[in-house]
């Protein structure tokens, strides 16, 4: 994957969707099951929260993970052609072991 030019600021995550394909390789849309949690890989992380007392919250995820999010929290974003993902830490999930 090129590397993208694209930082999230405070507590949010650039992710790239994982599209799901049936058994047959037929790609599945999105209209099959609209409350189905989504998938992806996390791209990069933001700058981090910053708590009322000034310290930094690590994330609970890194680079790499897998995650499933909440499919209605991301903004939709496009660079150099490819499309992504910039949601707050909070909707996400779970990590994908």
């Amino acid at each position: 994957m090129a590397k993208v030019n694209l930082k999230p600021l405070g507590g949010n995550l650039l992710v790239k969707a994982i599209v799901e394909k049936s058994v047959s390789g037929i790609v599945l849309p999105d209209t099959i099951d609209k409350e189905k949690p989504q998938k992806g890989e996390v791209i990069a992380l933001g700058t981090g929260k910053v708590a009322k007392d000034g310290k930094k919250i690590a994330f609970n995820v890194k680079v790499g993970d897998i995650v499933l999010f909440k499919k209605y929290s991301p903004d939709e974003v496009e660079v150099n052609g490819e499309d992504y993902l910039i949601m707050d830490e909070d909707a996400i999930l779970a990590i994908l072991s």
